[in-house]
């Protein structure tokens, strides 16, 4: 008798959570993208002549279309009056708020975590900051500065020119940590039936990922490792090597029996029979005339024709990708990473999912980054406003886009 496996139906976990997010940039966007990508009910809360991303351009051009997905806008003036009283009304029903404002300006603005409270005990404050509490909670920070601060640039650059990573690697980190922060601090609210603040911060973000170089730091009795253009490798070879056609792959031999499948499937008998490099830890030793003649063999290869005897010896190998080279890849396509997209300006392109399938269900994109004010009238509608309520907001200016 046989059977299969059958995923059962999945509901979007997050269906039914209302989320009120006053954020910009990165940090805040990413953790909000990743609950609307979960199925809540993320409401943008942007100034009525939108959210000063909608305009970076040069490095920050595609960041509100890619981190505002799955999102609603509601364009409000929340620093009038009338319009602070709007966002209260929607913070008393709301779920989560995330915001990732300067210290201290939700408080002065009087919307900090304790006059929230005190309108809507059931809330989760999401807030995500440059550093977590203590000496430094007060000190304005950006994805680069913590970069700089925490050691990740100057484990990616070689010695005395520290480089950041190639991505907003510390906001999207600390966004999702938010996120996961404010899921946990949901679940918790089922047990208690109370909210409560939820913190993540840049900083200390970094500093999670720099927990394996602070461990070898330890187990070498206080001697930092060199930045990692300079690291001793651990294996043999693990290098990035130039092919025939002039192109940049990335192979590491990482086993002695992918030393052997290496010398088998490109036809080094020579190498297989020196007693030098018998194991990985003597090929380390040999490395300054080793690498020299592995890379000498490589070298005779076309990219495509390495590609397929690396593989065929199940020996790890990459071509050296730029990001454009993401939106033809097969393996992305074929299992559908990426999603079409249409960005502000009417661009149609494909953008990634988050990276993960539960039961066999995908996070999927539904709805593009909203214009400015999209979904006023139906935000509005949903906490109370009726048809005469939103047009005097509108006419008294509160409403954007302007």
């Amino acid at each position: 008798m046989t059977s299969s496996f059958e995923p059962p139906p999945v509901i979007p976990p997050l269906r039914g959570v209302r989320v009120v997010e006053l954020t910009h940039t990165i940090l805040g966007p990413s953790c909000g993208m990743i609950l609307a990508d979960l199925g809540a009910e993320v409401i943008k809360v942007e100034p009525v002549d939108g959210d000063r991303t909608r305009k970076l351009r040069g490095f920050g051009a595609g960041f509100f279309g890619y981190f505002n997905r799955n999102k609603k806008s509601l364009a409000l003036d929340a620093d009038s009056a009338e319009g602070r009283a709007v966002l209260v009304k929607l913070l008393e029903q709301a779920d989560v708020l995330i915001e990732n404002f300067a210290p201290g300006s939700m408080a002065k603005r009087k919307l900090g975590p304790k006059d929230l409270e005190k309108i809507n005990p059931r809330l989760v404050y999401c807030a995500l900051k440059g550093f977590l509490p203590g000496p430094y909670e007060m000190r304005p920070a950006l994805d680069e500065v913590v970069q700089m601060m925490g050691g990740l640039a100057y484990m990616t650059g070689p010695s005395g020119r520290p480089l950041r990573a190639g991505t907003s690697v510390v906001d999207i980190i600390g966004g999702m940590f938010g996120a996961f922060g404010t899921v946990l601090a949901l679940k918790q609210r089922e047990r208690t039936g109370k909210g409560g603040l939820v913190e993540s911060a840049l900083f200390e973000s970094v500093v999670f990922l720099m927990g394996q170089h602070l461990a070898i730091t330890a187990m070498n009795g206080g001697v930092a490792p060199p930045p990692m253009p300079e690291r001793v490798s651990s294996w043999a070879v693990y290098e990035i090597f130039n092919t025939a056609d002039d192109l940049q792959v990335f192979i590491g031999i990482t086993s002695d029996g992918q030393w052997k499948r290496f010398c088998e499937f490109f036809k080094q008998p020579e190498f297989a029979a020196d007693p030098r490099l018998a194991t990985n830890n003597l090929r380390i030793e040999a490395r300054p005339w080793l690498v020299p003649k592995v890379a000498a063999v490589f070298k005779q290869y076309a990219k495509d024709d390495l590609e397929r005897l690396c593989l065929e010896a199940d020996i790890s190998y990459a071509p050296v990708a730029r990001p454009q080279d993401l939106f033809d890849n097969p393996h992305l396509l074929a299992n559908g990473s990426l999603a079409p997209t249409t960005l502000p300006g009417g661009i149609k392109t494909r953008l990634p999912l988050l990276p993960f399938k539960m039961f066999g269900w995908r996070p999927p994109l539904l709805r593009d980054a909203p214009e400015i004010g999209q979904h006023n009238d139906e935000v509005l509608a949903e906490i109370g406003y009726d048809t005469a309520g939103i047009a005097t907001l509108k006419a008294a200016g509160l409403l954007g886009p302007k």
